[in-house]
This record gives C-alpha cells, sequence and structure tokens, in this order.
C-alpha cells in the first residue's frame, strides 16, 4: 500500500509537498481528482492515481487544464468532493471555465491547486498564479511546510463547501518538490452519493444575479479564514523590523532570522489564508511596526494587498516604512532562497553574515572547476527529437526558402538551443506553434515565400494543438505539421494522455490514434521513423514543396521509456583507427553539433568515443560521422 492512503492517525512519515497535498484530499474524503500533468504539479495527482482503486476514487489525466477543471466540477456540483491540480501555466488554460464556475458555484467541495515555478525551472514562465483570485472573488491559501499542505487542503474543502464555490492553493516548486515531515490524520470512512439537483441551473447569466452572489459568498470565506489558525506571529511585541511572509518565505524567514540571532529584534507575521487578508492580525501588528519587509514569491500580491490595506486605514496606523519587490529591496523575479533572506536581513539589520567554512568552500570551488564537466540543457541519449530536428535542419537547407519552424511546449522545446540546432524559432503556449504556423501560412498573399513548419508532440497535440490545426485546414493555409509521437507525456513523467491504450488509473482505454483524426479530416498524413534521417529529410523537403496543410507524424518511442521494455537496437562503437579526432575536418562534429550525451570526448585519446553506461542504442550517431567511424551493430 501507497504511503498517502495508510489509515494510521498520528503516524508521521517524510513526503513531498505534492504527495502532502493527495494524502490532505484523501482524508478530505475526495471521490473525484484530474489534472493534466505539468511540472511541478504532476505527483499530486501521480499519487492519487497510484491508490485510486484501493481508495475507490476516481483520478484521471484529462486532455487539458480546462477540461480537468470541468470534469472535477462535474463532481463538485453533484455533491462530492473534487480536487483539480495544474501549473501556473495550466490555470491560463483553464481560467476561461473557472471565471463562469466562480458565478454559479458549486454544491460539494472543489479545491484547486495550482503549482507555481519561481525561476521557470520547468516552465516558459514565472507567472503568479494568485492575482486570478482577485478578479475570480476567490480564496486562496499558501502553505509554508509540508505537513501545512495537507491540513490546508483538508481545510479548503471545508471552506468550499461552506461556501458553495472553489477555494484555491497556492504552492510552489521549493514546497511541491522537497520533503518534510507530515503527521496522518484519519481517513473519513464513507462519501457521499452524487446527485445533480435538476430543480437548478448552473448558469452564468444574468450575471446581474450570479455576481453578487459570488461576492456573497467570498465575503462569507473572509470570516471563515480570518481567525485562521494557518496565520501566525512569532518575535518580539515591538520588533525593529517586522518580515511579513508567506509560502516558501516562510520557512526561508525563519532560518534566515534563527542563523542571524535576530529573534529578539525581528519579527516574523506568516500568512497563511493570502486572499482574503487577515485584516484585523495584520492591523494590529503594523501598529507596533516601524518598518516592514516583504518576503514572498514571485510578485508583490502580498505586498501590494497590505499595502492597500494600510492605505485604508493609515489614519489609524502610525508612519510605516515599507520594504520589498516595490522598494527593491527584494528580488521582483526568481525564486527565494535562504541565503538571499540572509543578506537582505543582514544588511537591514546591520549585522554580520554567517560565514562558510573557507576550506571547504575552496576545496568545493576547486572539485567544481577540475572535476564537474560544463554541461548545458539536452536531449537524453537516444532521444528521438534529436534526429527529428537533425532532418528539419537537413530539410530546410536544401529548400533553401529560409523556412521558419513554429515550436512548442514538451522536451522539444530545447530545439531553440544547441541541442536542437536552433531550429525552433518560437517557443510560447501549448500549441501556439500550430495556431502561429497558421497564422504565417496564409502571409503568401502578402508576398512572403517562407514555408511554415510546427512541431509538436503527442500530448501537445491531444491537448491545444488540434484546435489550430483545424483553423489551419478550414483557411488552406499551407504549412507542414509535424508531430513528434514518443508515446508518452515525457516531459513531465510518462503520464498517459488520449493516445495511450490505459488510463491514470492503469486501467485498460482506447486509444485515439493521432493519423486516423487526421486522415478523418481529409489531411494528407505521412509516417515516418526520425532515425531514419536521410529519408525523413527526403519527406519533410517534399512536403514542403506542397501547397496546403500537410501532416508528418514521426514516430520513435521514447528512450526513456524504451529502456524500460527491451534491450538497445545497436551496439555502437567508435572505430579509433577511423576516428581522425582533431586531424579530421569536421572539427569533432559528433560532439560539438550532434551533442549527444552518449558521445564523449577523449581528452588523452583525442577521439571521440561512446559511454556505454548511458548509451541508449539508437545508431543515428552512425549515419552523421563524416568519417563513418561510428561502428553499429544489432544488439
Amino acid at each position: 500500500m501507497a504511503l498517502i492512503s495508510k489509515d494510521d492517525p498520528g503516524r508521521e512519515l517524510l513526503l513531498m509537498g505534492n504527495e502532502a497535498v493527495a494524502r490532505g484530499a484523501l482524508e478530505a474524503g475526495i471521490s473525484v481528482a484530474a489534472a493534466y500533468p505539468g511540472n511541478p504539479s504532476s505527483e499530486i495527482i501521480g499519487s492519487l492515481a497510484e491508490v485510486a482503486e484501493d481508495m475507490g476514487i476516481y483520478v484521471e489525466w484529462s486532455v487539458n487544464e480546462k477540461v480537468a477543471l470541468e470534469v472535477a466540477a462535474a463532481a463538485a456540483v453533484s455533491g462530492l468532493n473534487a480536487l483539480v491540480a495544474m501549473k501556473q501555466n495550466g490555470l491560463n488554460v483553464a481560467s476561461d471555465f473557472l471565471m463562469n464556475l466562480n458565478l454559479t458555484g458549486i454544491r460539494g467541495g472543489l479545491v484547486l491547486v495550482v503549482c507555481d515555478d519561481p525561476s521557470g525551472i520547468s516552465s516558459t514562465n514565472e507567472q503568479d498564479s494568485r492575482i486570478l483570485v482577485k478578479s475570480a472573488d476567490l480564496p486562496l491559501l499558501e502553505p509554508s511546510t509540508f505537513h501545512e499542505a495537507k491540513d490546508m487542503v483538508r481545510f479548503a474543502f471545508e471552506v468550499s463547501r461552506e461556501i458553495n464555490n472553489v477555494c484555491m492553493i497556492r504552492s510552489v516548486t521549493r514546497i511541491s518538490h522537497a520533503r518534510g515531515n507530515v503527521t496522518l490524520g484519519p481517513l473519513p470512512s464513507a462519501r457521499p452519493k452524487p446527485h445533480f439537483d435538476t430543480n437548478i441551473i448552473l448558469s452564468a447569466l444574468p450575471a446581474s444575479l450570479t455576481h453578487p452572489t459570488a461576492h456573497r459568498r467570498f465575503r462569507q470565506a473572509k470570516r471563515l479564514l480570518a481567525d485562521s489558525t494557518f496565520n501566525s506571529y512569532q518575535g518580539p511585541d515591538t520588533p525593529e523590523l517586522l518580515v511579513i511572509t508567506c509560502g516558501s518565505g516562510y520557512l526561508f524567514s525563519q532560518e534566515a532570522v534563527r542563523l542571524l540571532g535576530l529573534e529578539s529584534r525581528v519579527g516574523l507575521l506568516k500568512i497563511g489564508t493570502t486572499w482574503p487578508l487577515p485584516e484585523e492580525l495584520i492591523l494590529s501588528r503594523l501598529r507596533d511596526a516601524g518598518r516592514v519587509l516583504f518576503i514572498e514569491e514571485v510578485d508583490p500580491f502580498l505586498e501590494d494587498n497590505v499595502l492597500e490595506l494600510f492605505a485604508e486605514h493609515n489614519t489609524t496606523l502610525p508612519k510605516v516604512s515599507f520594504l520589498g519587490k516595490k522598494s527593491g529591496t527584494v528580488p521582483d523575479l526568481g525564486e527565494l532562497s535562504p541565503g538571499l533572506i540572509i543578506g537582505i536581513l543582514a544588511d537591514l539589520m546591520k549585522v554580520s553574515r554567517p560565514h562558510a567554512d573557507e576550506a571547504y568552500s575552496s576545496t568545493a570551488t576547486d572539485a567544481l572547476r577540475n572535476f564537474a564537466p560544463a554541461r548545458s540543457l539536452a536531449f537524453c541519449p537516444g532521444c528521438p527529437h534529436r534526429a527529428s530536428y537533425w532532418a528539419v535542419k537537413k530539410a530546410l537547407a536544401l529548400d533553401g526558402r529560409d523556412g521558419v519552424v513554429f515550436g512548442d511546449i514538451g522536451c522539444y522545446a530545447l530545439g531553440v538551443l544547441a541541442t536542437g540546432f536552433h531550429q525552433s524559432k518560437t517557443l510560447h503556449a501549448m500549441g501556439s506553434g500550430t495556431g502561429m504556423a497558421s497564422g504565417f501560412g496564409m502571409l503568401g498573399r502578402f508576398g512572403a515565400t517562407q514555408p511554415a513548419i510546427a512541431l509538436c508532440g503527442d500530448s501537445t497535440f491531444y491537448h491545444a494543438a488540434i484546435p489550430a490545426l483545424l483553423n489551419a485546414l478550414h483557411h488552406q493555409s499551407d504549412l507542414l505539421m509535424i508531430i513528434l509521437d514518443n508515446s508518452a507525456t515525457a516531459m513531465t513523467g510518462f503520464q498517459p494522455h488520449p493516445g495511450s491504450s490505459v488510463n491514470a488509473m492503469g486501467s485498460q482505454a482506447p486509444a485515439v490514434v493521432i493519423e486516423d483524426l487526421c486522415t478523418s479530416l481529409g489531411l494528407k498524413t505521412v509516417i515516418g521513423d526520425p532515425f531514419d534521417l536521410d529519408e525523413s529529410a527526403v519527406t519533410i523537403y517534399e512536403l514542403l514543396q506542397e501547397s496546403g496543410t500537410k501532416v508528418l507524424i514521426l514516430r520513435q518511442m521514447c528512450a526513456l521509456v524504451g529502456a524500460k521494455k527491451g534491450p538497445r537496437r545497436y551496439t555502437v562503437t567508435v572505430d579509433q583507427d577511423k576516428c581522425l579526432g582533431d586531424e579530421c575536418g569536421c572539427d569533432r562534429f559528433c560532439t560539438r553539433v550532434f551533442r549527444c550525451p552518449g558521445l564523449n570526448w577523449d581528452v588523452s585519446l583525442k577521439k571521440a568515443r561512446v559511454d556505454e553506461a548511458i548509451c541508449a542504442g539508437c545508431g543515428v550517431c552512425a549515419d552523421i560521422c563524416p568519417s563513418h567511424a561510428i561502428v553499429r551493430e544489432r544488439a
């Protein structure tokens, strides 16, 4: 049995933040959970899917975040508890439905967990999701610890059921993907039976009636959150500096205060119910504060709202100096860290920073400089995307019209970098590559001569590219859509999608076959193998010579998935007699340009070699060596 499903109240476990969220949902008695995979949120639904059968709940990986929210909402309007999870980019997709659902409300409990990604570690942006709750009149909670993440989810369901509306929880990467101690609570023994009350019509129209209802529910949420134990203060009664913080900023601030020995001088006001604010608690602390520092990720959401609250009550409050992102005291982008907060507090409080052991620092620096190899973002060894981009590069060179590749989100987003030979020229939201290519393919009437290629993966195709493809077909846009089908949602953990033969819970499910869907639309659809470099390049070139909308499916299994299913296709070696090294006119072409991590440059021999430990055995590198020094043999 998985740890998160253990019915052992009081037991303490080491859980990832996302696992703690999943456990909180189980303790709240959820019946339905849905999501589209997106880091740093993926493990929430992944964890629930593992225990779905044992716990008697329904879990799915939906085709996109909007549909996931709709699936969860169907359960919530029928009186059940449902959870939906997504990353910040996914909230954009779901917001169209959310900004109507908030007006109609629900009948059960619906918790929306959004995991933001400060610094864009696995994202195209680092947007702050919190701003949306103000527009939607929805309550927002932010956990600072892993145990709190579990308890907040359970509390959020209580709030949601009380106000008959969605309650949102915002996590960040360092909460979602770190681990900490979590004490288990009891699991419910029964769940309600779903029933949709057909005497009630859930419609956002007319707004003149539904919008006031949303405001009323929000005021009710404000009363429920006002005295929450998720808000707390620690420190002197009259601090020299008051730190107002939330989420991961609280743990970092707490650590910084302790390491700097500022417990008697600095007060920490932790806000767990970020919206609506616990106004009385904040006002009581502002009355005794001369300076206030805001610590939060990413945007000054808490800062702005406290300043707004201060402005409303400034006649009854003393003069306060506010420091944070607006003053430039705290960076207005990127992740926070203990070191960053230590530096800020040390400067403000005029104390010395703790010094690291110089001998250790010197040794660590030397080790990094001398032994750690330089690394860049790269495709995995044997990744079919590397071969696909090589074929695209070759085809565009043959075509000679300076073709434009409109990229998309997935592992293949690395196509904008050297690992994809800089072939992708755009990278925005999921499906945007095909949408932009659809528009670019219509510019021939204005004299444009560059061919358009849209690249997307199989999961992205189902998620958001189909509408753009339909648009291109309907308007007869000149574009070639290349679908990089590696049979997995590889970037986020190999979750199934509508093209898979199983669902999130491991049950058999009918696969929606990409080529069947495309051919049913009347599109010319070709299937190729990206590992056949020459054939793929010729196929791309030929399709670029045709007008209209075409589809090429380059199908080859993800190397990481393939490694689990069977042995390598080839054993690959470098014939040291044929490899000329620096004497070859290729200038180390295999390791400098093709850049597969399975190929290394042997400094002592001054020749290329294969790293047998990580080589996936795709054999593609044998086709790109000008000296034919790379040899592949059937494994």
